[in-house]
C-alpha cells in the first residue's frame, strides 16, 4: 500500500521550489494510491489536484480545501460521490470509469454551488435509464455533463420529470446494490479458495525462494506458472473493484519476482581469450567496427570505431606482441595481429571529431625507412651525355665544368685584355638628363675592397 507523504509531494512541487504550503497544484497520478490522507492539512491553497489512475476506493480528506477548483479521480475504485460539501470553490470534478453505482450520491453535491463541469462516463449508474435526466435536474449549477453542454430546454424538461425519473433510477439503484453485494461474497469466496490451494502455495513459495529440487520439478514448475498466468488472464471476470485491485497485486507479484531474478547473481560464461594451448582468439564484445592497414613507414594501423561521446577513461588498450586488446566498460576487444610489432614504440590517438581509436603499431621486422626524396629531372644540352646533378658541400659553393666543354668556354674572354680590378665608372650621362660629373680629386685613393656605389 502506497500512502501518501511530505516527501512524495515535496517530490511533486518541483515547479514550487519543493514548498508544500503554497503548493496551488500537485498531481499524484500512477502512483498506487489506496488513500487520500494529509493532503487537506498540508496543502490548504490547493487549486488543483490530480489523483487519477490510482486504487483509492473513497472520497475523504479534501473537505478543508476551500480554494480546490478541479479535482481528477478519473480510473480509481470510487462508489459513492461524498465527502466534497466543504470544497466551495469547486468547479470541474472527473469520475471516470470509476463504479459509481448509487446515483442518488449525486445530490450531496448541490452544496457546490460553483460546480460546472462533472465526468462520470464508464461508471454503471451511466447505464441507468433516465440517467443524464437525474443528474440533470438535482444540479442545477452544471453547464457541462460527460463533456456535453446542457441547453435550457434540456433542463426544463428534466425538472418536469424528476418524480418519475428519480422513482426509475432508486429502483435500479436498488438492483444494482444487490447484485454488488452478491460480486463482493463471490470475490471473497475465490481469494479464499485460491489461498487454500496447495499447488499455488508450492509455486508461490518456489517462486520467493528461487530454488527447485531438480531441473525437472524445474521445468514443471515453470510450465505450471504459465498455465496459471493464462488461465488468470482469460479467466471471465466482472469488472469490478475487487477484480481491479487483484489483478494490480499480480502485476504487482510478478514485478518483485523479476526484481528478485535481477538481484540474484548470474553464472555468466566465462570468455575465452586465450585457449590453453596458448591460441589467442579474436573477440568482438562491443560490436565495434575496426579496419586494419599498412602504411609505407612499416607501421600497421588499427582504426577502432568507438563512439564519439565516450570518455576514454573508460577505454583500456593493451598491445602485445602478436595481438591487441581493448577493454571497453568490461567488454573486450581483441584483434589477433598478422605480424609481430613492438609494444614499447606503439602509440594510440583519439579523434575528437568522430571518437574513433587509433593505433599506430610499428612492426617489429625491419627498420622504418623513411620515404626517398623524388629527385627533380634535369636537362644539360650537350654533345655528350649528362652526369647525375650531385649537391654542393654546405657553406661553400663551386662550379662544377664539363672537361668537354673546357675549349668552348676559354673564348668567353678575348686575348690580349686585361681586367682590372679597378671599380666600375659610371658613363657619361646623357645630355638631357641634366646631370654634371663631378671632377675626381687628386688625393682619392681607389680601395678595391670597398664596392662601389650604386
Amino acid at each position: 500500500m502506497v500512502r501518501i507523504s511530505e516527501d512524495l509531494i515535496r517530490r511533486r512541487a518541483e515547479h514550487n521550489n519543493g514548498e508544500i504550503f503554497s503548493l496551488e497544484e500537485v498531481s499524484l497520478h500512477q502512483q498506487d494510491i489506496e488513500r487520500i490522507e494529509h493532503i487537506d492539512k498540508w496543502c490548504r491553497d490547493l487549486k488543483i489536484l490530480y489523483l487519477q489512475n490510482n486504487l483509492i476506493p473513497k472520497i475523504e480528506n479534501v473537505g478543508r480545501l476551500k480554494k480546490l477548483e478541479y479535482l481528477n479521480l478519473a480510473l480509481n475504485n470510487i462508489e459513492v460521490i461524498e465527502n466534497l460539501e466543504g470544497c466551495e470553490s469547486l468547479q470541474k470534478l472527473d469520475l471516470t470509469v470509476n463504479f459509481v453505482g448509487k446515483l442518488s450520491s449525486v445530490e450531496s453535491l448541490k452544496q457546490n454551488l460553483h460546480l460546472r463541469e462533472l465526468y462520470l462516463v464508464g461508471n454503471p449508474c451511466t447505464e441507468f435509464h433516465g440517467y443524464r435526466q437525474y443528474v440533470l435536474a438535482c444540479l442545477p449549477q452544471l453547464q457541462w455533463l460527460d463533456g456535453k453542454e446542457i441547453g435550457r430546454g434540456e433542463r426544463i424538461q428534466a425538472l418536469q420529470e424528476l418524480d418519475a425519473v428519480r422513482r426509475l433510477v432508486l429502483e435500479q439503484e436498488a438492483d444494482y446494490i444487490e447484485k454488488r453485494e452478491e460480486q463482493k461474497r463471490s470475490g471473497l469466496k475465490e481469494t479464499t479458495e485460491k489461498q487454500e490451494d496447495p499447488q499455488i502455495n508450492q509455486l508461490l513459495s518456489e517462486n520467493q525462494n528461487g530454488t527447485h529440487q531438480n531441473p525437472e520439478s524445474s521445468s514443471k514448475a515453470h510450465t505450471d506458472a504459465e498455465d496459471k498466468e493464462k488461465e488468470f488472464w482469460e479467466k471471465p471476470c466482472p469488472f469490478t473493484p475487487e477484480s481491479r485491485l487483484e489483478a494490480h497485486r499480480h502485476l504487482e507479484d510478478k514485478r518483485r519476482a523479476k526484481e528478485k531474478e535481477r538481484e540474484k547473481p548470474k553464472n555468466k560464461t566465462l570468455r575465452t581469450l586465450i585457449t590453453a594451448d596458448g591460441r589467442v582468439m579474436n573477440v568482438n564484445e562491443p560490436k565495434f567496427d575496426f579496419s586494419l592497414t599498412e602504411d609505407e613507414n612499416n607501421c600497421m594501423l588499427l582504426d577502432l570505431h568507438v563512439y564519439r561521446h565516450m570518455d576514454t577513461s573508460l577505454l583500456d588498450v593493451d598491445v602485445q606482441p602478436t595481438y591487441v586488446r581493448v577493454t571497453v566498460k568490461g567488454k573486450v576487444f581483441q584483434l589477433v595481429l598478422p605480424a609481430e610489432v613492438k609494444p614499447d614504440s606503439s602509440t594510440a590517438q583519439r579523434s575528437q571529431t568522430t571518437g574513433h581509436l587509433l593505433l599506430i603499431l610499428p612492426l617489429a621486422h625491419g627498420e622504418i625507412k623513411p620515404k626517398k626524396p623524388t629527385a627533380r629531372p634535369t636537362s644539360v644540352t650537350s654533345k655528350q651525355n649528362t652526369k647525375k646533378e650531385t649537391r654542393p658541400v654546405p657553406g661553400r659553393e663551386l662550379l662544377e665544368v664539363d672537361p668537354g666543354l673546357a675549349g668552348s668556354l676559354a673564348n668567353i674572354v678575348p686575348k690580349g685584355k686585361e681586367s682590372s680590378h679597378k671599380p666600375l665608372q659610371l658613363s657619361q650621362p646623357h645630355q638631357h638628363c641634366g646631370v654634371e660629373e663631378r671632377p675626381v680629386s687628386k688625393d682619392f685613393v681607389d680601395d678595391p675592397e670597398v664596392p662601389p656605389l650604386m
